[in-house]
């Protein structure tokens, strides 16, 4: 075996043994119980996070300083930038629920939930949701019947209630994502359903309905939009046939669950519940624009396709703080 052979052997045992390492530390599931995918970047992750950490540190003391006596607050041009600079975890579910106003509609409406849950019952809605539970978040450990607590049972209990609270909705899939997200941060049912009631019937209106009128509106804004801030793309898509609902329907529907990594995700979600649905167009156009490069290489339909969905992935998306600051 030659020198640079065995340099070559070497260096790729350091590698191994560096990325193992950064495995073993950061773990295989992440605080929220999701599976990490095998092409995980543990070592760009570890990085992040080490500056992160200090970060979501200073943002806890301010965020604690803000709340400190003032359980009760009203959205101000503060907040609103306390806001796009993170909420902390520990105070993320009481913050989205009062500037969501959820929390004004719990409170005055007691009981309202619990009695959802104990009247009577559509079956054909029962059972929809019953078959979709096991097809949320299979990659989450939380969501598993092994698990205990199992999260399936609330999941169900919330969008039964909220299938009977709006008749005209139902249930919707996508709903059963997004209302795992809030029990993950909530881990209270009531608040979750207050919360998806803000989401379906005030921020986003009209895009669960049977119809999905606000959904396939909202996607044709952002064709819009693209046309007049990023027109090489429109005329690629324009080009080709490809319909924008073929590559971001999911950017819309489940809010970019499933789409972005999880802590990117809830970033988006804090702004989105402070300051309306104009946030996930923000979010669409920033990652149209910081990547029409890669975009603009498809050749032909499937091309644009695979480019959408490899866009969403990568370091840009990963380290939430500097995506939220860029997209906003």
């Amino acid at each position: 075996m030659s020198m640079a052979t065995e340099n070559g052997a070497g260096n790729t045992r350091l590698q191994l043994d560096t990325a193992t390492t950064a495995e073993s530390r950061i773990g295989r599931i992440d605080p929220y119980g999701f599976e990490r995918p095998e092409d995980f970047d543990y070592e760009f992750y570890e990085e992040f996070m080490s500056q992160y950490m200090t970060v979501l540190t200073r943002r806890a003391v301010r965020w604690s300083k803000l709340l400190k006596g003032n359980r009760r607050f009203e959205r101000s041009l503060k907040v609103k930038r306390f806001v796009r600079k993170g909420i902390p975890n520990e105070h993320r579910s009481m913050v989205w629920m009062y500037l969501s106003g959820a929390q004004a509609h719990m409170e005055q409406n007691p009981g309202y939930y619990r009695r959802l849950l104990e009247g009577e019952k559509n079956a054909q809605l029962v059972e929809t949701i019953h078959t979709d539970l096991h097809r949320t978040f299979p990659d989450n450990v939380l969501f598993r019947k092994t698990s205990n607590p199992c999260l399936q049972k609330n999941l169900f209990n919330v969008l039964v209630a909220y299938g009977h609270h709006n008749i005209s909705v139902g249930y919707c899939q996508g709903m059963n994502f997004i209302v795992g997200y809030l029990l993950l941060i909530t881990k209270d049912e009531e608040k979750s359903f207050w919360l998806l009631d803000a989401l379906i019937g005030s921020i986003l209106p009209d895009y669960y309905s049977p119809a999905m009128i606000g959904l396939k509106t909202d996607q044709e804004v952002l064709g819009q939009l693209v046309k007049i801030k990023i027109p090489a793309v429109a005329e690629l898509m324009e080009k080709h046939g490809v319909m924008w609902t073929l590559v971001v329907s999911r950017w819309f529907i489940c809010l970019f669950i499933d789409v972005l990594p999880v802590e990117t995700v809830l970033r988006i979600w804090d702004c989105m519940f402070c300051e309306g649905s104009k946030i996930v167009f923000r979010v669409a156009l920033t990652l149209i624009k910081h990547y029409q490069d890669e975009i603009l290489k498809a050749r032909n339909f499937p091309d644009i396709c695979d480019k959408f969905k490899k866009i969403t992935k990568g370091p840009l998306v990963t380290d939430c703080h500097i995506f939220i600051k860029v997209g906003l």
